[in-house]
């Protein structure tokens, strides 16, 4: 036994430092990601592939970039399609909202009814950039639908979001979400069931081991904030609520909520919605609270009372990622210092000085058999992926040598992984995109003088108060562009800025006017005091 596991042992290493490829970044992998994403694409019901069926948004969120940067509307159609068909079906719950795991069949109707808070918060993200590049109502309808089932049913009481929701009510799969025609009659006045079974396609046949599944297959054209919806669906809710318990895994993982972070702050930005920055910077308070030690260190997840197992790949990538998402949502450099310092702790535990790539554990992990590395983008983005994308964005803000370098260590790790079967690696494919095409960096100097006379004004504490800032959110909230910084300077916080990125030191108000520098690839054009919508 000590022989064959001497040899299994020797097996596994082999393997794992055989996947050591390194290889240039190209649009010739970005092409062909898009190219096998195509080939497996559902012209019918949109997604990928055959049943089941999972919603895998990164790779929306992938073409969705495609698309604005190579003008590709065959790009667009399939994440439109896919967007459209996914909410049409069974999979989203259209009386209490948000996604479950994945469809058993090709149209989306009959899900596997748990919910991961992973899948709604990658979802939450790409509805919001779909409302951001198309301006279509119904995305956006969709993405507030699944925060407010987020911070409604999914929310710590300290801030934190939990992991997910039972298939199973009383033994039985998806009993929670059925219903019958009879029960809605039991429930609504004549008039008002009717109308509502035929809107949700609740039938006496039913479409679910004899009960329905409300769904919206039927359809062809949508109106969810209709205010007679609305109104039925929120009695159909607490009903529902009231018949079957429904389990909760209360664990609160730091990977999972750094996305959902993520999306909240998006929200905030697209939306131009405070309060949505709230929840995200509440978020952020219950990690630095709860799941981060006074050395930096970040502790995998957090349930009564407990914080524990040391932090994986995941939760450093995605943190940072996080950080950097809730900064453009508020200006607080606060955040981007903490981006940049998880950023540095990444790289100091979990690089691979020798074959490069980021391991999955941290130095100070349990020693395994061997330190394997996730690279592949399954029902969530790898942290190797993320990892990429996050030290890309660190360079651009700093513009610091260090973090150029593993940014371009990393792509190269990436590009290596990748070569084989490209579109399995979207997330990274994200990277790439960032890395092959041109970037658009916006400063903001803002101006602490009036404009007609020569006094100061008070320029609030809190930036997302701050009228000053009207103009440049504006920009952020109507302008899709997945390769764009944005940094704000201001009298207050210019010196800790400076500290992070050094060359915006030469970027100053000019004429008492809050003043834009607008630059691609790092090269600036002439200051502006005004800011003008991208042409989608």
């Amino acid at each position: 036994m000590i022989e064959i596991g001497n040899r299994i042992t020797q097996i596994m290493k082999k393997e794992f430092q055989g996947k050591s490829d390194k290889s240039e970044t190209s649009k010739d992998l970005i092409n062909l990601a898009v190219t096998q994403l195509k080939q497996s694409f559902d012209h019918n019901y949109g997604g990928f592939g055959n049943e089941p069926k999972f919603p895998t948004p990164h790779k929306l969120m992938f073409l969705l970039a495609y698309s604005y940067l190579e003008s590709d509307e065959q790009a667009l159609f399939m994440v439109e399609n896919t967007l459209t068909n996914m909410y049409k079906g069974g999979i989203y719950d259209h009386i209490g909202y948000g996604f479950s795991r994945y469809s058993t069949d090709a149209k989306w109707l009959v899900p596997h009814f748990e919910k991961m808070l992973y899948d709604n918060a990658l979802l939450a993200s790409t509805y919001l950039e779909a409302y951001q590049y198309t301006k279509k109502p119904l995305y956006k309808t969709i993405a507030t639908q699944i925060l407010e089932f987020i911070r409604r049913e999914m929310t710590d009481r300290e801030g934190g979001f939990y992991s997910a929701q039972d298939a199973d009510s009383e033994g039985v799969e998806g009993k929670y979400y059925v219903f019958k025609p009879e029960e809605i009659t039991a429930v609504l006045q004549n008039d008002d069931a009717s109308f509502f079974c035929n809107y949700f396609n609740i039938s006496k046949d039913g479409n679910f081991e004899g009960s329905s599944i409300p769904n919206r297959l039927h359809a062809t054209d949508f109106d969810p904030d209709n205010e007679r919806v609305q109104r039925l669906c929120n009695y159909i809710y607490r009903h529902r609520q009231n018949r079957y318990k429904l389990h909760k895994d209360d664990k609160i993982l730091t990977s999972w909520n750094s996305l959902m972070i993520s999306a909240y702050a998006k929200a905030a930005i697209i939306l131009q919605n405070n309060d949505y920055a709230n929840i995200a910077e509440w978020a952020i308070s219950f990690i630095n609270t709860r799941l981060i030690d006074e050395k930096g260190n970040l502790y995998v997840r957090y349930r009564e009372g407990q914080a524990a197992n040391n932090g994986n790949l995941d939760d450093y990538a995605f943190f940072c990622r996080a950080l950097l998402d809730v900064y453009d949502a508020t200006f607080n450099i606060d955040y981007l210092k903490q981006a940049i310092d998880i950023g540095d702790k990444m790289l100091l535990d979990f690089w691979d000085d020798i074959n490069g790539g980021f391991f999955l554990t941290g130095n100070n992990s349990e020693n395994l058999i061997y330190r394997p590395k996730e690279v592949y983008d399954g029902a969530i983005p790898s942290g190797n992926s993320v990892a990429g994308y996050v030290l890309l964005r660190l360079a651009h803000i700093t513009g610091k040598s260090k973090f150029r370098e593993y940014a371009d260590k990393q792509l190269v790790f990436l590009a290596g992984q990748a070569k084989d079967y490209p579109s399995a690696y979207c997330f990274a494919q994200l990277a790439f995109l960032e890395a092959l095409y041109p970037s658009k960096e916006i400063v903001c100097v803002v101006s602490n003088k009036d404009d007609n006379v020569n006094t100061t004004k008070t320029v609030k504490k809190n930036p997302q108060d701050n009228p000053e800032f009207d103009e440049l959110r504006n920009y952020m909230a109507s302008s899709y562009n997945p390769n764009m910084t944005v940094l704000v300077k201001t009298e207050e916080n210019q010196e800790k800025l400076h500290n992070i990125a050094n060359y915006v030191k030469d970027y100053q108000v000019i004429g008492d006017k809050t003043t834009y520098y607008i630059c691609e690839n790092h090269s600036c054009q002439a200051p502006v005091f005004e800011l003008k919508p991208s042409k989608q």
